[in-house]
């Protein structure tokens, strides 16, 4: 651990980064290639995933139901309900001695996260404040579909707004057009955040310490828009029901209070609009079929496409499944595994999207078998 990783941070307390950015803008990629360097272990990792399916947790040894361990030593939650609670409990079995010494904290969140009320929860409860203090915040911008994303998602212009850092990936598929969309997505990123460090990462090959020694978090070196944001969490904290008041409405203003509460209770859907779902197949499928499949998607619901993770059976190679990433017209080359994580072979999709419903996707997956 390095002296930066403390700077500033009150004596006895644990330094919490926030890491974010929008649905595939590759905090995955990054978190995956940093917890594999030395720089960071003793570090606890909590991941926080929209809806119920998650596939990262195949890929590392659990502990038991909420943690998880990671191969390089570093410990890693998943976020089930209240992030105070889950913090807290990290805390006290921390004390107890159940799970490693950890001496930092990373928290990545869902790419669909408004950052406000993360902030706001870590910033001014009470109990945390007595074993964590929020060191900065580190936001994942896209060098690809930057741009169009902030163009079209508040969660994505809150992101950037709120970060001490921001790191630009995908630079290096942006080909020929690389100078000109990244002046323009600088300039955007100048008029939101003017006082953010840019970092730019290629595989999310960076230094860990990226994440750390950036200091107590202050909303005061931020534009004004980022401390209304915080002001409006602290009068809507202040206000809040007993029964109501850790709920965060996504819909428009005017909703009954009553849908507001089955949103709040459906942790599939982020609004009408956007959701997740979880498609398996029990059959292997084949390159050619597969790749017929995202070349359809891409082409009937690309723009709609907000993100698709999955692990794949290959006819050709069984022993080996594949692990696929998309973001709207995009897929990255798969990633080979070296073998399956258990015992279960089924291909699993995770789709994260925009007014696309399930029986569309699964529409377009019939092409799979008319390949067979």
């Amino acid at each position: 651990m390095s002296t930066n990783d403390v700077r500033l941070v009150p004596p006895g307390r644990l330094p919490v980064t926030l890491l974010t950015g929008f649905l595939g803008s590759g905090k995955t990629t990054l978190l995956n290639a940093l917890v594999r360097k030395p720089e960071m272990a003793d570090t606890a990792v909590i991941i926080n995933e929209f809806g119920e399916i998650g596939l990262d947790h195949l890929l590392v040894e659990k502990v038991d139901d909420n943690t998880i361990e990671l191969m390089s030593g570093c410990l890693c939650c998943t976020v089930r309900g209240d992030l105070a609670k889950t913090l807290a409990d990290l805390a006290r079995r921390r004390y107890r001695k159940e799970i490693p010494a950890f001496k930092r904290v990373v928290i990545e969140t869902t790419g669909l996260a408004d950052p406000a009320p993360i902030l706001h929860t870590l910033m001014t409860d009470e109990a945390l404040a007595q074993r964590y203090t929020l060191d900065g915040v580190v936001t994942v911008i896209d060098a690809l579909n930057g741009v169009g994303t902030l163009d079209q998602h508040r969660e994505a212009v809150k992101q950037a707004a709120v970060a001490d850092r921001l790191i630009i990936s995908k630079i290096d598929c942006l080909g020929s057009d690389s100078p000109v969309a990244l002046d323009a997505l600088f300039a955007r990123l100048r008029v939101l955040n003017p006082g953010a460090s840019v970092t730019r990462a290629i595989k999310g090959d960076m230094a860990a310490d990226t994440l750390f020694g950036l200091g107590v978090y202050d909303p005061n070196t931020k534009t004004p828009d980022v401390q209304r944001w915080l002001n409006e969490e602290a009068y809507a904290d202040d206000h809040a029901s007993h029964d109501h008041g850790h709920q965060h409405q996504h819909g428009a203003a005017g909703e009954s209070s009553a849908r507001a509460v089955q949103d709040a209770h459906d942790v599939n859907r982020h609004s009408d609009r956007i959701q997740a779902y979880c498609i398996t197949r029990n059959e292997p499928v084949s390159v050619a079929a597969f790749t017929l499949f995202l070349e359809m998607l891409a082409m009937l619901h690309g723009d709609k496409l907000l993100r698709l993770k999955g692990i794949l059976n290959v006819v050709e190679h069984p022993d080996t499944p594949a692990v696929i990433h998309g973001v709207q017209h995009i897929f990255h080359p798969a990633v080979w595994l070296e073998k399956w994580p258990d015992e279960d072979r089924r291909s699993k999709l995770v789709f994260i999207t925009r007014d696309i419903p399930k029986a569309a996707i699964e529409k377009v997956l019939g092409a799979l078998d008319s390949e067979k």
